[in-house]
């Protein structure tokens, strides 16, 4: 089985979402056969998706003369292998002005393909990547699940749609929210997150 390990934040060890991925990981990696591969988004960035790389890969722009758009393909190409290639994946993320690091982002957009990973039939959109499974570790600093800011959080309710959208139906989030109001609150919230990141099933 294949692990793919995606981290976001960019705060480093300060990272609560880095922690959290990390005890993920460890935890499914524990069983026999699990191959894991390690992406950092925030110290090695995906480029965000250009002009030319989009036309191109829609067969609109010839990029046979343009070394910098090849290139662009095919690093494209290798990362969304690798999420081809990967049975389970989990993801480091923080919630930034209401939504996921930029950095995730452009990794998302270049594995969102059409004809690679979803399609568009006569029923309208229909997801190719069906039978993965998807764990997220979400770090939110405010509290996000009820209350006024409940209508501002667009990291946990877009990544559901967004793998959804690739038929991706399996997806689990371990939440630590409030991590920004103090020493207290940050130990609770972490605290919850690793009780619940023991009661994931095995890979």
């Amino acid at each position: 089985m294949k692990l793919l390990h995606l981290d976001s934040s960019v705060l480093g060890p300060y990272s609560v979402s880095r922690d959290l991925s990390a005890d993920i990981t460890k935890k499914l990696s524990a069983a026999a056969g699990v191959e894991v591969s390690y992406r950092d988004l925030a110290a090695t960035p995906v480029p965000h998706l250009s002009g030319l790389t989009l036309a191109a890969g829609m067969g609109n722009y010839d990029a046979s003369n343009d070394a910098a758009t090849q290139a662009d393909l095919a690093l494209s190409g290798s990362i969304l292998e690798e999420f081809l290639a990967a049975d389970v994946l989990v993801i480091g993320a923080g919630l930034y002005n209401f939504t996921i690091p930029s950095q995730l982002k452009a990794w998302i957009d270049r594995i969102c393909v059409a004809g690679k990973t979803f399609r568009y039939g006569a029923n309208g959109p229909e997801g190719l990547c069906g039978g993965k499974r998807v764990i997220v570790a979400l770090a939110r600093g405010g509290i996000y699940s009820s209350g006024p800011a409940a209508g501002f959080e667009h990291g946990e309710t877009y990544l559901k749609a967004v793998f959804g959208f690739l038929g991706i139906t399996d997806v689990e989030f371990v939440i630590a929210e409030g991590v920004a109001l103090g020493d207290e609150a940050k130990a609770a919230a972490v605290s919850g997150a690793k009780t619940k990141i023991e009661s994931l099933k095995a890979a």
